[in-house]
């Protein structure tokens, strides 16, 4: 239950390569580190060192022309097992093929590489456009880069988060948001798709509660299944929420309607919009398609 309103689990997703599309699952498995197998892997640039996101699309648009999925279900507290990538072009690879590197490469017309191994710094760059209130001014202007002019707005270089070692998760380890925030949002702009795969979320809580309560949830636990967790802050959401994948089109109108409806400030970073919830995984269990969802907040 969620404030007095049956919640349960409508669909549970893992991503086993960062930046790529994942893959939708019946079950999952979960540690401190998340899911398991969850961002396991990614594609880095070994020339800058720099981790590949398809938050720079110039560079790295085509993580999300990808699909990654696991040959067999990672369990957690193990190291990751092989996975089947899709390029766009149909044809797959995998992660344990000597030739992943050189197919990615030619892919990405540089030299690239996947790997399970976080670089030093854990760093990459971003692009965030320019959209009022799409992220405070003061977090674009100090981690703008200097001279790196994008169409697309303002490239920044971040760090991604430390929450869950030997993993690329930009900020925490589980993303969770509801189908009453989806469904408003398709409210707001029937001409636009809010797809579950836009926001790249672990869990789907079904509910018939509020719009966006998930802003509201920070402090409070969160059991899903079996496992436990600990909501941390609105999730953040950035470009990525308006690019092509699959069949859903560009769209730039999906991040413009969250900055003018769900603008939320958070406490010591500034005003972001937000759509759903990161959390950080307190107790190891499972979850599984229509287990129950319950949130208890802190007293």
């Amino acid at each position: 239950m969620i404030d007095g309103t049956v919640a349960t689990v409508a669909e549970l997703w893992r991503y086993p390569v960062k930046s790529m599309r994942g893959e939708r699952i019946e079950r999952a498995d979960a540690s401190e580190a998340g899911f398991a197998g969850d961002r396991a892997y990614a594609v880095v640039d070994p020339a800058t060192g720099n981790v590949g996101s398809a938050k720079h699309p110039r560079l790295w648009g085509a993580l999300l022309q990808c699909e990654a999925r696991y040959l067999d279900a990672p369990v957690a507290g193990a190291p990751p097992g092989a996975v089947s990538i899709t390029l766009p072009n149909g044809d797959e690879v995998t992660s344990d093929d000597p030739h992943v590197d050189e197919h990615l490469s030619e892919l990405f017309e540089r030299r690239v590489q996947l790997t399970t191994v976080t670089p030093e710094g854990n760093g990459y760059l971003a692009v965030w456009p320019e959209m009022e209130g799409v992220i405070p001014d003061d977090f674009r202007a100090q981690n703008a880069v200097e001279g790196g002019a994008e169409t697309d707005g303002t490239l920044t270089e971040l760090a991604l988060g430390v929450a869950a070692p030997g993993t690329f998760f930009d900020v925490s380890a589980l993303h969770v948001v509801t189908s009453a925030t989806l469904a408003r949002l398709g409210e707001l702009a029937p001409a636009s798709r809010f797809a579950v795969e836009r926001y790249r979320p672990n869990v789907v809580i079904d509910t018939a509660g509020d719009a966006f309560a998930e802003n509201g949830w920070s402090g409070a636990g969160l059991r899903i299944g079996t496992l436990d967790a600990s909501v941390l802050l609105p999730t953040m959401r950035c470009i990525m929420t308006t690019l092509a994948q699959g069949d859903l089109p560009r769209d730039n109108d999906v991040l413009r309607t969250v900055t003018r409806h769900n603008r939320i400030e958070i406490p010591g970073l500034g005003t972001w919009s937000c759509v759903g919830a990161y959390a950080a995984v307190t107790a190891a269990g499972g979850a599984r398609l229509g287990d129950d969802v319950a949130l208890t907040r802190a007293s």
